[in-house]
């Protein structure tokens, strides 16, 4: 496993993503991650599993310590006091003390990011989260965030593939000391049925989908969340660190980016999404 070391954090490059793996197939999906080696799962409030994963934890008998926990905040709970009440609630959730990482999951303008932001660094204080991040900002409010507020952010969670662009966030987020967490890195299967991730497979004897992890994890502190729901899937989706990508291939991936190939629309009326 890659680790990605910054600010004290140690965070494996590759992550278990959790959205919508509830219930009983919930469970044998995060025991059976945590049985192959996975070390960095992520969950929300939003996602409705975290006893789920709770569970899951308490019965897989890997240490806690071990496991880099992430769970993130409902954007309508993103008050100071629901910042506080809704993470407690979480962390009963989760069965633990603390997460690893808290995170903004969308921006609401109705609530003012300083309030927000300050009752996460008082959880950090609290020991209940050794570190605080962000998803979906971009490059703008991403900038505002560390520049006028002076937060201590270790990422911002983002949708990052190869078929889309995100060189204006990522730039700010390695201008401001921060890493990139890629959501939907496969592009929810499109990875799988294009002609230059499968040509640029084949060279390597790997699936697209490693291609496309591999693309994400060479570059300068990002990271990927793939979710699996069979093992076959999931232990593949971890053996992506056994070869590397040759510049031109690299390349040839690059150019498939663009600003419209997004799958998640904007849950939020912050500021539009950053151009290619």
């Amino acid at each position: 496993m890659k680790y990605l070391t910054i600010k004290s954090a140690r965070m494996p490059a590759i992550g278990f993503g959790t959205w919508s793996l509830r219930g009983w197939r919930g469970r044998r999906a995060i025991d059976r991650a945590l049985g192959l080696g996975y070390r960095h799962i992520d969950t929300a409030q939003l996602y409705e599993n975290e006893a789920d994963i709770g569970r899951a934890l308490r019965s897989s008998g890997v240490d806690r310590g071990d496991v880099f926990l992430v769970t993130k905040l409902h954007r309508e709970n993103l008050g100071a006091d629901a910042v506080r009440r809704s993470t407690d609630e979480s962390l009963r959730k989760l069965a633990t003390d603390y997460v690893d990482l808290l995170l903004i999951h969308w921006p609401n303008s109705t609530i003012p990011l300083a309030e927000t932001l300050e009752a996460m660094a008082r959880l950090r204080e609290a020991r209940k989260a050794r570190f605080i991040g962000v998803c979906n900002f971009g490059s703008r409010p991403l900038a505002e965030a560390v520049e006028m507020y002076h937060a201590d952010l270790l990422c911002d969670q983002i949708e990052y593939h190869p078929f889309l662009s995100q060189n204006y966030v990522r730039d700010a987020a390695r201008r401001l000391g921060m890493i990139i967490v890629a959501y939907s890195p496969l592009a929810r299967g499109r990875v799988d049925s294009d002609p230059t991730i499968q040509a640029i497979a084949a060279k390597y004897g790997k699936t697209p989908a490693q291609v496309a992890l591999r693309w994400l994890i060479e570059q300068h502190d990002v990271a990927a969340i793939p979710k699996a729901r069979s093992a076959a899937h999931a232990a593949e989706n971890l053996a992506v660190f056994d070869f590397t990508l040759a510049a031109e291939d690299r390349a040839a991936i690059d150019g498939l980016g663009q600003a419209r190939n997004r799958i998640q629309e904007r849950e939020s009326d912050m500021p539009e999404w950053d151009p290619a």
